[in-house]
């Protein structure tokens, strides 16, 4: 185990909603928290968009957040070793060819999926009851008697079952749906029925009441729902989407909405964010837009995190190889 404390910088951006921000309070209950494991950190500084960035690289041997400046950081940052990445997802910052030779990258995958299940149970019903529909016809004072059938027996159909895709098939289960689990792997998971490789999805898509976006965005995901995967859905169904706006081919999705060919849809995530006040979509009928808050806990997200980042600083004393350590050639 090492024994030689490490300093470590923490990058804060104001640009990021300030329930991600680690701030010296948040750090200090912390390390209360985990008092053997903060006895090896030294040095700890905490910068806001880059004002120190220079003057802790050349020290740091661990970062909690990305420096929006990245070029040369093998130069810059010679001791570093670890970079943590407080967002699940990293397609912003690919490719990874600024990563340091021998420098581990992580993200937070596994600080979302408890709230991502809470907002999950919530959209499964949202859309079945159709209460998009009757939110329009409250605001036009409009009375009109929508009904829906029973949620229970139905079929979700989940692309992705890491960290949000579990949270999703959990929250399935409870509300009483049958899951058939969508992965790159037909790998069984214990919160599905069911599990497919990519190359099965077209055929499990008519089988769909709901389809839940729960996978990140690579080359491979892009586009993924797209006009003639959604041309496969029962009309009667709906799309979820918590994973990235992209994944979806939206003008389809909204074209869709408007005709009746697709029953509803609940968006967390839309491309580009934050949605334009002119964009059409905002006026789709039967979709809820909810602004990218389905899966960050608005209280504890900062300390969910950095107990995360001191499970693997466990794994890291260790000699171990740390969770959540992303691929660059996956880009997850």
């Amino acid at each position: 185990m090492t024994t030689k404390k490490l300093n470590l910088h923490i990058e804060n951006t104001r640009r990021k909603n300030g329930i991600s921000h680690i701030l010296p309070p948040q750090w200090a209950a912390a390390c209360r928290r985990h008092r053997a494991l903060a006895r090896h950190i030294g040095k700890v500084s905490f910068g806001w968009d880059g004002d120190i960035l220079e003057a802790t690289l050349a020290s740091a041997d661990l970062v909690i957040g990305l420096p929006a400046d990245r070029d040369r950081l093998a130069i810059r940052a010679p001791r570093l070793k670890w970079i943590h990445s407080t967002s699940a997802g990293v397609d912003g910052v690919l490719p990874l060819d600024w990563l340091p030779r021998g420098t581990v990258f992580t993200n937070n995958s596994g600080a979302h999926g408890h709230k991502a299940e809470q907002y999950m149970i919530m959209a499964y019903h949202l859309l079945n009851s159709r209460m998009a529909a009757i939110v329009t016809n409250q605001h036009a004072r409009r009375w009109e008697a929508l009904y829906s059938p029973s949620i229970t027996g139905m079929t979700a159909v989940i692309v992705g079952l890491g960290d949000l895709g579990e949270a999703a098939a959990r929250a399935a289960k409870k509300v009483g749906l049958k899951v058939i689990g969508v992965r790159r792997s037909a790998q069984k998971n214990r919160h599905a029925d069911r599990v497919v490789s990519y190359k099965h999805l077209d055929k499990v898509l008519p089988l769909a009441d709901f389809v839940v976006l729960a996978v990140p965005l690579t080359a491979e995901t892009r586009n993924l729902l797209n006009a003639a995967r959604m041309d496969l859905l029962k009309p009667s169904a709906g799309v979820i989407n918590i994973a990235r706006g992209p994944v979806i081919d939206q003008a389809a999705l909204e074209k869709r909405l408007r005709s009746g060919r697709l029953a509803g849809a609940v968006l967390d995530v839309v491309d580009p964010e934050p949605l334009p006040a002119g964009a059409t979509l905002w006026s789709a009928p039967n979709l809820v837009i909810t602004p990218h808050v389905s899966c960050d806990d608005g209280e504890h997200y900062a300390d969910i995190t950095i107990d995360l980042w001191f499970e693997n600083l466990a794994l890291f004393l260790a000699g171990k190889r740390l969770k959540r350590r992303i691929d660059p050639k996956l880009g997850y």
